[in-house]
């Protein structure tokens, strides 16, 4: 049972590179990282752990900081213009 976690996190990895945004690619990247690290514990192999918390956390952060960075080069009129 536990090894379709492992298969469908690989089935979520390789649908991502079909989504159309770069948000929604990142969010499908994390939530198949999250079920590998599910799928880590469950056969006790930290490497899997960790790399897929990195990973997670890497897409998560990313997906969160994406829109901050395009709102703060965005330019502005300058006031009075």
């Amino acid at each position: 049972m536990f090894d379709g976690l492992g298969w469908l996190a690989t089935a979520l990895f390789a649908v991502s590179y079909f989504c159309k945004s770069l948000r929604s690619m990142r969010r499908v990247q994390a939530l198949a990282a999250v079920l590998w690290v599910g799928y880590g514990i469950w056969m006790n192999a930290l490497p899997v752990i960790v790399a897929n918390t990195i990973v997670a956390t890497l897409a998560l952060y990313s997906d969160w900081k994406q829109p901050r960075l395009r709102n703060a080069n965005s330019t502005q009129p300058a006031p009075g213009s």
